[in-house]
This record gives structure tokens, C-alpha cells and sequence, in this order.
């Protein structure tokens, strides 16, 4: 009786864990392989999010074309929290960056001219109750995305003007 009490207490414990959902991964392996290559790179670390995120933006118009349906919403409402977790993760390398004083002009620069299509995209794409709140995410995180990367391209340009022997680092080295 012990035995079944322990089995039915153990089953009752594990049953919301395996119905718990799993974290979603918004690049596949041979992404996330390509974005440690880059290592501490940081222009083709750049280059690469941007290039993930124009797929994803790619994918995410293809898919404002098909037929209204339930499998339509559910794939739209995954692209964008994937491509809000994608923009989300470049936000914080930016971040990174900025602190190192990283020369990331180049890559700012493909960066904001992208990121005007990817929200002209998101924002002719019609909610629907199955994705509204996940384009609502993801235009808003698009939108902080775009200003971040313009102000920092700003930044940049201003700091390495009065510092041109640092242009082209990786990080600000100590003096």
C-alpha cells in the first residue's frame, strides 16, 4: 500500500512538469553554431542577427499571405516571439558593445537600414486573437530596436570622430 502511495504521489508531482512548455529557441543549430564562430566579433556577430532577423522577417510576410486558419495563426504567433526573442537578444549584444567602445558602425549601419522594412512588415500584417499580442511584442521591441541602433550609430560616429586611432577595435583597450 506504501508502494502505491509513493507511485501515484510521484506521478501526481511529475505530471505539471512534463505539461510545462518548453523554452523556445529562435535559432536553429547551425544558427547558434554560426553566432559562436563569430565569437567576440562583434560586426559579424551583428551581421549575422541581422541576417537571422531578415529571414525571419521573410518568413513572417510569406506567412501574412495563406489562408486564414488556426495553424496559420500558431505558426505566425511562434515566428514572432521568435523574431522578438531574436531582436531582444541583438538589443542586449548591442549593449555589450557599446560598453567596449566596439567600432560597430558598419553593422549599425545594415542594421537601421533594415529595420524600418522589418516593421513595415510587422505592422501591415492584420491581428488576429491568435497572434495579436505577439505582434503587439514584436512591433514594440522592433520599434526599440531601430532607435537603439540609431542612437548608438550616432554615438558611435561621434565618439570615433574624437577618437579616430580607435577606429576598427574590438574593444576599448585601457591606456
Amino acid at each position: 500500500m506504501r508502494f502505491l502511495c509513493v507511485i501515484l504521489l510521484s506521478l501526481l508531482v511529475a505530471a505539471p512538469l512534463c505539461a510545462q512548455k518548453q523554452k523556445r529557441e529562435p535559432l536553429t543549430e547551425a544558427q547558434m553554431e554560426k553566432i559562436a564562430e563569430a565569437g567576440i566579433d562583434p560586426n559579424a556577430r551583428v551581421v549575422l542577427y541581422t541576417q537571422y532577423l531578415n529571414e525571419k522577417a521573410d518568413a513572417i510576410k510569406a506567412l501574412t499571405s495563406r489562408k486564414v486558419s488556426d495553424a496559420r495563426a500558431s505558426r505566425l504567433n511562434d515566428s514572432l516571439q521568435d523574431f522578438t526573442a531574436l531582436m531582444d537578444e541583438l538589443g542586449d549584444n548591442l549593449d555589450q558593445y557599446t560598453d567596449r567602445k566596439a567600432d560597430i558602425r558598419k553593422a549599425l549601419q545594415a542594421l537601421t537600414d533594415d529595420t524600418p522594412r522589418w516593421q513595415s512588415i510587422l505592422r501591415a500584417l492584420a491581428g488576429e486573437p491568435g497572434f495579436s499580442l505577439a505582434r503587439k511584442e514584436a512591433i514594440e521591441s522592433g520599434e526599440d530596436l531601430a532607435e537603439q541602433a540609431k542612437r548608438l550609430l550616432q554615438e558611435q560616429a561621434d565618439y570615433f570622430r574624437q577618437h579616430p586611432d580607435e577606429t576598427g577595435q574590438d574593444r576599448a583597450e585601457p591606456k
